[in-house]
């Protein structure tokens, strides 16, 4: 019993210590859409290639990310590159009203990793 005594403040404090050092890790939040959160990341440290421009929505946000790793197996693939070719462009799993937004992400992010992934600039 006095083990589990010793060993319980011992524990707290292991615990509290990583809690802390977690916690410290992660970056500033800012809303997005009054809903959503994301990390605000130091730009200026990163290349951004594969970041959504601030100003999408959310569902935009989602394409833009699918379309980077839509066109990420494209190239590892060595298929030539058309994102008319993609399934999950042409066929969304998003409803109806959304599409368009989706889409339009998609297309932005799967022409950014093509461009970043062959060196052609946009």
């Amino acid at each position: 019993m006095k083990l589990n005594l010793k060993t319980l403040p011992l524990m707290a404090a292991v615990l509290g210590v990583s809690g802390v050092v977690v916690a410290q890790g992660h970056g500033p939040y800012e809303p997005v859409n009054g809903a959503a959160y994301v990390q605000d990341y130091d730009h200026h440290d990163h290349d951004d290639w594969d970041t959504p421009p601030h100003e999408f929505r959310e569902v935009q946000r989602q394409g833009f990310h699918d379309g980077v790793e839509g066109a990420k197996r494209d190239y590892e693939h060595h298929r030539m590159p058309d994102v008319n070719d993609r399934e999950e462009y042409r066929h969304p799993n998003v409803s109806k009203a959304y599409r368009e937004d989706y889409r339009e992400g998609y297309r932005h992010g799967y022409e950014a990793a093509m461009a970043h992934l062959t060196g052609n600039p946009r």
